[in-house]
């Protein structure tokens, strides 16, 4: 089994300059990137990423993984049921979350109270 790691926290923000406010300037925490369209907003927790999105659910966690699709083979193979398969999110080109030029690969399952869960692998190219 591969050790996972928090990759990042989205919220439901209603209202994404008040929620960019509270936790960048109440809270303390450094925006990384806001891209709109969409409407989405990234704050920098250490090592974690907290994404603000108003099509968000209450709370949604992502875990990274070295290997997305032997993870995921691996939960298949004890009864989790996935919502689709790994795909690419976004081509980090510039260089905005880490090292230019890798891509942010993802699929998303159920957790046992219906909560949804990420899987993430950063691949370079």
């Amino acid at each position: 089994m591969t050790v996972m790691r928090l990759h990042q926290v989205a919220l439901h923000a209603d209202d994404l300059d008040r929620a960019v406010a509270f936790y960048r300037d109440v809270v303390g925490l450094r925006l990384v990137a806001r891209f709109d369209p969409p409407g989405l907003a990234f704050l920098d927790i250490g090592d974690v990423r907290l994404l603000l999105d108003g099509a968000a659910p209450a709370s949604l966690l992502y875990l990274e993984v070295d290997d997305i699709d032997a993870e995921r083979s691996r939960m298949i193979d004890a009864g989790v049921e996935f919502v689709d398969e790994p795909h690419l999110i976004f081509h980090d080109a510039d260089g905005t979350f880490g090292p230019a030029g890798v891509g942010e690969w993802m699929t998303f399952c159920r957790d046992s109270e219906g909560n949804l869960l990420g899987l993430v692998e950063r691949r370079p190219g």
